[in-house]
Formats: C-alpha cells, sequence, structure tokens
C-alpha cells in the first residue's frame, strides 16, 4: 500500500518524510498503515456464459469476476457480430481478423471456428484479462497480444505482414476520448483493400450523438462508412408465453430502453475506387 508522505518505505523502517528528513519508525507503527483483512472485498471468482451458434455448437465463455476496464460483462453487440459473422461466412474464410477491446473473444473465437485462417484477439495488456481472454481463444487456434489503441502496431502485424482483412470492433465507440487512437490503429495494421466491422449500441442514449462522431471522425480521416443493419434485442419473458421484454446491457440504467436495446452494425473501407466500387455485404 502507498502512503501518502512517505517514499521508498521498506522493512528497514527507514522513511523520508515530506519534507525530505529521515524518520525511524517501528515495526508497530509500520503496523498503523496496513489494511484490516476485510478492508477490500474479494475479487469475486470468474463466471461463464455460453453461446449457442447457427450450427447448434456451444462456446463456453469464462468471464474474469470483476475488472475496471468492463471485461466481466459479455456485451450485446459481441454476440450479434458473432452470428453476422456466421451468416456472411465470406467475410472471415481464409481472411486474416484482428479483434481490438476483445475481453472474453466471443467475435474472435466465432471468426476462427468460421474458417478465418488466422485471429488476433487482442485487449489492454492486464495480466488477469490477458490470462481470462487466453483461456478462451486459444483453445481454438486462436492468439492474443495485449494492445493500446493507438500504438504501434508491429506485434499485431507479425501475425499480418501485409495488414489484417478484417478488423472487429464490438461496442469499444462510447470511449469517445479513445476514437482517434482506434482510428490510428485501423490506419496501421488494416490492409488497404480490407474492411472494419463496428458493433455497438447507445448505452448512453443522450450520448449518442458523440457515439456517432466516432464515423465522423473516420470519414474525416479517409473512411467511407456504411450501416449495415440493427437489431433490436429482447428475451422471452416466458418460454410459454409469446410475449418477450427488450434486453438493454443494463437493464436499471437510465434513457428509453429500446434504444439501449438496439444494436448497430457499420463497416469501415478505405476511401478508394476500389473500396467505392466494393459492394457491402447484406
Amino acid at each position: 500500500m502507498c502512503t501518502p508522505g512517505f517514499v521508498g518505505a521498506t522493512n528497514d523502517a527507514k522513511v523520508v518524510d515530506m519534507a525530505g528528513r529521515d524518520t525511524e519508525l517501528d515495526e508497530e507503527g509500520w503496523a498503523l498503515f496496513e489494511e484490516p483483512k476485510d478492508f477490500r472485498p474479494p475479487t469475486p471468482p470468474p463466471t461463464e456464459v455460453l453461446h449457442t451458434c447457427l450450427d447448434g455448437d456451444v462456446i463456453t465463455l469464462r468471464l474474469v469476476g470483476s475488472h475496471p476496464l468492463w471485461g466481466h460483462y459479455l456485451w450485446n453487440a459481441a454476440p450479434t457480430l458473432s452470428t453476422y459473422l456466421e451468416e456472411h461466412a465470406s467475410l472471415v474464410r481464409e481472411k486474416r481478423v484482428l479483434e481490438l477491446g476483445a475481453a472474453a473473444g466471443l467475435p474472435s473465437i466465432v471468426a476462427r471456428k468460421t474458417g478465418a485462417s488466422s485471429v488476433v484477439a487482442t485487449d489492454y495488456p492486464d495480466p488477469d484479462l490477458l490470462q481470462n481472454l487466453a483461456h478462451n481463444v486459444e483453445r481454438y487456434g486462436g492468439h492474443v497480444v495485449g494492445f493500446i489503441w493507438g500504438a504501434d502496431g508491429a506485434p499485431l502485424l507479425t501475425h499480418a505482414p501485409e495488414g489484417f482483412d478484417l478488423v472487429l470492433l464490438s461496442d469499444l465507440i462510447f470511449n469517445h476520448q479513445a476514437h482517434p487512437a482506434l482510428i490510428d490503429t485501423l490506419d496501421r495494421c488494416m490492409r488497404r483493400d480490407g474492411q472494419a466491422l463496428v458493433f455497438f449500441s447507445h448505452h448512453r442514449p443522450h450520448l449518442a450523438e458523440r457515439d456517432l462522431a466516432f464515423f465522423t471522425l473516420a470519414e474525416e480521416r479517409g473512411y467511407v462508412c456504411t450501416k449495415l443493419q440493427e437489431w433490436v434485442l429482447s428475451v422471452r419473458i416466458r418460454p410459454s408465453l409469446l410475449t418477450s421484454s427488450l434486453q438493454p446491457m443494463f437493464p436499471d440504467d437510465p434513457g428509453d430502453a429500446q434504444v439501449r436495446a438496439t444494436v448497430h452494425g457499420y463497416t469501415l473501407r478505405h476511401r478508394s475506387r476500389d473500396a467505392e466500387a466494393a459492394p457491402c455485404p447484406s
């Protein structure tokens, strides 16, 4: 534990106070700064969620018990994007695929199962997050790399020296300050004839315009952005009932539930004659 006012504290009980003076502190004095055993609640254990593929295969995903980067959730856009990849297998078959902010890595797993020649799942270089991601992805033959958006793409490009054919962004653009860094990563890692799939929900409806500012910036940076589709997620209240309930990511959050339960899908391509002419999947 770091204690304000002390620098370089050691068990020798010699420290420097804020005035720069050496101070002696006995073992009993150090005890004042020890946290009680129950001071912090224990980290929750990992949980598991299931995803059923269109072919009936069931993928078991382990989620970290808790994480400040929200890696302990399976976000709504991830299953939606994964199903989209299955429905449009030509997007991934024999392609090199990169996922940014992969968390539990579901889209990466589905891309690999659907025939991608290589899949690299990335997330923030936090040991717990990456260990969990590796647990999920590596058993399907994918690679896991710790990566900070906007950083040098060389560690990623070792898996795709000519760039990635497909880059997956699932529920990332709610992080508004990261928009430039995400586009920097597309610039450095995506092939000129490649594309990115950006799937997301407006988790905070009052900030929807700021979410969509990602696409405005992408257009300014030389990309063609095309909306593919949107999906309103719902869950059957009871199997015996035909009625269903909207399924936003965080049910108790404020804002219109239908807006929060809707997943939007976009494709981004480099602006070039070939990219403009290439048809978007429907």
